[in-house]
C-alpha cells in the first residue's frame, strides 16, 4: 500500500479487543514514518502485537500546542505521519483538533482511516433512535453539570456521554433529576472479556455499591415530550432556585433555554425577584 506524502492519516484503533483493527489501519501504520500517540505506553501494546516498529511521538492535550511546529516540519521533510488515540477514533474527546487545523492551514491533506468507536458501538446495541447528540465528557462539578444538563435535557434526541467510572454515582444522581422518564444504557468494557451493558429506566436505576473500573459510555434515550406553555408559578420557582446559585444573567439564559418566553419578560421577572430577595 502506497501512502500519500504531505498527508496526515487519522487512524482508528480498537477500543478493547485488538482483533477489531482494520486491515487498512494496519497497512497505514506499517507504512508510516512517524506515529503520533496519545500515550506511547498504551499504543506500544497494540503496535507490538502486530509487529509494527515505527518512531513514536507522544501527542496529547498537555503538549499538543508545543508539538505543532515540529510536526509540520516532519511533513516538509517528506515524512508520512499517522495519528492514533489510546482507543477508538481520534479527535472524539481526544486531542488532534489543533493539529488538523494546522495541517489545513499548511495545505496538508488529511485522510480518515475509519474503524471502531465506543459511541456508535453503544448506540448500535441501545435500541434507542439513531438521531443522536454526542457530548463527550460531562463537567466534573455539580454547578457546571447542572447548567449543562438543564440545556441538554430539553433536547429530544438520544444523547451519548463519556464518564469516568469512579464518578458514575455522581452522574446518575443528576441523570435521575434531569432525564426522568427516559431510558439509559451504561456500557462498560466494550469488546473486552468483561463487556457489560446495564439497561434500565433512569427513574429505576440504582447507584453502584461497588467500585467500577475504566471509562463508561452512557446512552440516554430520546424524548418526544414537547416543552409546555408558559406557567408563571413554575417559572418563578425556577428563577428562585437558580438565583441561589447563579448570576442574574445566567438565570435569564437558563430560563430561556427551557421555556418559550419573551426575553424581556424573563429578565424583568428575574430582576424583580432578585431585588425583592424573595428566594
Amino acid at each position: 500500500m502506497k501512502l500519500l506524502l504531505n498527508n496526515l492519516y487519522i487512524v482508528s484503533t480498537p477500543i478493547g479487543n485488538l482483533d477489531d483493527i482494520t486491515l487498512r489501519a494496519l497497512e497505514v501504520l506499517k507504512n508510516s514514518d512517524i506515529i503520533l500517540c496519545e500515550d506511547t505506553r498504551r499504543s506500544i501494546k497494540l503496535l507490538n502485537h502486530y509487529k509494527i516498529r515505527k518512531k513514536l511521538i507522544s501527542y496529547h492535550k498537555f503538549n499538543e500546542k508545543k508539538k505543532l511546529k515540529d510536526i509540520i516540519e516532519y511533513f516538509k521533510e517528506g515524512k508520512i505521519l499517522s495519528l492514533i488515540s489510546d482507543a477508538g477514533t481520534p479527535l472524539l474527546s481526544d486531542p488532534g483538533r489543533l493539529l488538523v487545523n494546522q495541517c489545513l492551514e499548511n495545505n496538508i491533506q488529511i485522510s480518515p482511516i475509519p474503524g471502531v468507536s465506543s459511541i456508535t458501538s453503544a448506540l448500535s446495541v441501545s435500541g434507542f433512535k439513531d438521531q443522536f447528540l454526542f457530548y463527550g465528557f460531562l463537567p466534573k462539578t455539580e454547578k457546571e453539570l447542572e447548567k449543562v444538563l438543564i440545556s441538554l435535557s430539553q433536547i429530544k434526541y438520544t444523547q451519548i456521554f463519556f464518564t469516568p467510572s469512579k464518578k458514575i454515582n455522581f452522574y446518575i444522581k443528576s441523570f435521575k433529576k434531569f432525564y426522568s422518564g427516559r431510558k439509559i444504557l451504561i456500557a462498560k468494557e466494550i469488546t473486552k472479556i468483561h463487556e457489560t451493558f446495564i439497561r434500565n429506566d433512569i427513574d429505576k436505576l440504582k447507584l453502584f455499591k461497588n467500585n467500577v473500573k475504566g471509562e463508561l459510555t452512557i446512552a440516554i434515550s430520546e424524548n418526544d415530550t414537547k416543552i409546555k406553555n408558559f406557567d408563571e408559578e413554575k417559572i418563578v420557582n425556577k428563577i428562585k432556585k437558580y438565583l441561589k446559585k447563579y448570576s442574574l444573567k445566567d438565570t435569564v439564559n437558563l430560563i430561556l433555554e427551557t421555556e418559550k418566553i419573551n426575553k424581556k419578560k424573563v429578565y424583568n421577572l428575574c430582576l424583580k425577584i432578585k431585588n425583592e430577595k424573595n428566594y
